[in-house]
Protein backbone atom coordinates (compact mmCIF):
# COMPACT_ATOMS: atom_id res chain seq x y z
CA UNK A 1 0.00 0.00 0.00
CA UNK A 2 0.97 3.63 -0.50
CA UNK A 3 0.29 6.39 2.02
CA UNK A 4 -1.54 9.45 0.69
CA UNK A 5 -2.95 12.60 2.18
CA UNK A 6 -6.42 13.80 1.26
CA UNK A 7 -8.58 16.58 2.65
CA UNK A 8 -12.07 15.45 3.61
CA UNK A 9 -14.62 17.58 5.47
CA UNK A 10 -14.89 16.78 9.17
CA UNK A 11 -18.60 16.01 8.97
CA UNK A 12 -17.89 13.39 6.28
CA UNK A 13 -15.23 11.79 8.48
CA UNK A 14 -17.70 11.77 11.39
CA UNK A 15 -20.29 10.05 9.19
CA UNK A 16 -17.71 7.53 7.96
CA UNK A 17 -16.73 6.73 11.55
CA UNK A 18 -20.39 6.14 12.40
CA UNK A 19 -21.17 4.01 9.35
CA UNK A 20 -17.98 1.91 9.21
CA UNK A 21 -18.73 -0.43 12.14
CA UNK A 22 -22.34 -0.81 11.00
CA UNK A 23 -21.01 -2.12 7.69
CA UNK A 24 -18.49 -4.43 9.35
CA UNK A 25 -15.38 -2.29 8.93
CA UNK A 26 -12.89 -1.88 11.78
CA UNK A 27 -12.41 1.81 11.00
CA UNK A 28 -13.29 4.55 8.59
CA UNK A 29 -10.12 4.28 6.49
CA UNK A 30 -10.90 0.75 5.24
CA UNK A 31 -14.39 2.01 4.40
CA UNK A 32 -12.90 4.86 2.35
CA UNK A 33 -10.68 2.36 0.52
CA UNK A 34 -13.74 0.19 -0.20
CA UNK A 35 -15.69 3.17 -1.54
CA UNK A 36 -12.80 4.28 -3.77
CA UNK A 37 -12.21 0.75 -5.04
CA UNK A 38 -15.90 0.21 -5.77
CA UNK A 39 -16.21 3.49 -7.66
CA UNK A 40 -13.02 2.84 -9.59
CA UNK A 41 -14.15 -0.64 -10.67
CA UNK A 42 -17.47 0.74 -11.91
CA UNK A 43 -15.74 3.51 -13.86
CA UNK A 44 -13.24 1.08 -15.37
CA UNK A 45 -16.09 -1.20 -16.46
CA UNK A 46 -17.90 1.78 -17.96
CA UNK A 47 -14.81 3.01 -19.81
CA UNK A 48 -14.14 -0.43 -21.26
CA UNK A 49 -17.49 -0.22 -23.04
CA UNK A 50 -17.25 2.46 -25.74
CA UNK A 51 -21.02 2.52 -26.28
CA UNK A 52 -21.48 3.69 -22.69
CA UNK A 53 -18.88 6.41 -23.19
CA UNK A 54 -20.77 7.62 -26.29
CA UNK A 55 -24.05 7.54 -24.36
CA UNK A 56 -22.50 9.58 -21.55
CA UNK A 57 -21.25 12.25 -23.97
CA UNK A 58 -24.63 12.44 -25.65
CA UNK A 59 -26.50 12.80 -22.35
CA UNK A 60 -24.14 15.60 -21.27
CA UNK A 61 -24.69 17.42 -24.59
CA UNK A 62 -28.44 17.23 -23.96
CA UNK A 63 -28.10 18.79 -20.53
CA UNK A 64 -28.77 15.75 -18.38
CA UNK A 65 -27.49 16.30 -14.83
CA UNK A 66 -24.24 14.55 -13.87
CA UNK A 67 -25.85 12.72 -10.95
CA UNK A 68 -28.48 11.21 -13.23
CA UNK A 69 -25.86 10.20 -15.80
CA UNK A 70 -23.72 8.54 -13.12
CA UNK A 71 -26.68 6.61 -11.72
CA UNK A 72 -27.72 5.35 -15.16
CA UNK A 73 -24.20 4.35 -16.19
CA UNK A 74 -23.53 2.66 -12.84
CA UNK A 75 -26.72 0.65 -13.24
CA UNK A 76 -25.77 -0.32 -16.79
CA UNK A 77 -22.26 -1.34 -15.70
CA UNK A 78 -23.63 -3.46 -12.85
CA UNK A 79 -26.10 -5.24 -15.11
CA UNK A 80 -23.37 -6.10 -17.60
CA UNK A 81 -20.98 -7.42 -14.92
Amino acid sequence: MTTISIRIPEDVIDDLKEVAPKLGFLGYQPLIRAYVGQGLRMDLARLERPELARLEKSLRRHGVRSGVISAVLDEAAQRSA
